[in-house]
């Protein structure tokens, strides 16, 4: 069975970006994203894929959703919807959707876990993570941390486990 995670850093309106950038620089966020995700597939929308700087993130298979037909990406599969996506996903383990909005919101239905990072400020996005039902929803881990001379914005590591789901189909246990 193949588990959907959703791995996102909202701000406190639940903005993800604007001009298609992630709306601050956090590096703990980005060592967490890593750490998570590194040996599983993401899953990424073109535009998300097309804001990445060096391209295909390495030690992952990244699977990139789009409507063209024609085009291809150095070192990604090529997805045609999100069913499709998460039907090339060898390992049947983990799937990490990563972005964008338009994805997150196809893919909140069906993930059965959420990796958040609540950023403790405000910005001016143009992008939005869809409304997270919390009834849906319990939390199982939470990590704040306070801002510091490399991170300047106070945050919050969350994970959420869909209610219908049992910890020992997420975990394999």
């Amino acid at each position: 069975m193949t588990n959907i995670a959703i791995i996102v850093a909202i701000d406190k309106q639940n903005g993800i970006g604007k001009n298609n950038q992630l709306l601050c620089h956090l590096p703990n966020d980005l060592k967490h994203f890593k750490q998570l995700t590194s040996g599983h597939t993401i899953i990424m929308g073109r535009k998300t894929f097309e804001s990445l700087p060096n391209g295909a993130l390495p030690n992952r298979k990244n699977i990139v959703i789009t409507r063209n037909q024609h085009v291809t990406y150095k070192d990604c599969e090529i997805a045609y919807s999100l069913d499709d996506a998460i039907s090339k996903n060898a390992e049947k383990n983990i799937v990490f959707i990563i972005g964008g909005a338009s994805i997150y919101e196809q893919a909140i239905s069906v993930a059965t876990m959420l990796y958040i990072t609540k950023i403790d400020a405000t910005f001016d996005a143009d992008t939005f993570f869809p409304h997270i039902n919390k009834n849906d929803w319990t939390l199982v881990k939470k990590e704040s941390h306070q801002k510091d001379d490399k991170n300047p914005f106070d945050y919050t590591f969350e994970t959420w486990v869909r209610k219908t789901s049992s910890l020992q189909d997420i975990l394999g246990v």
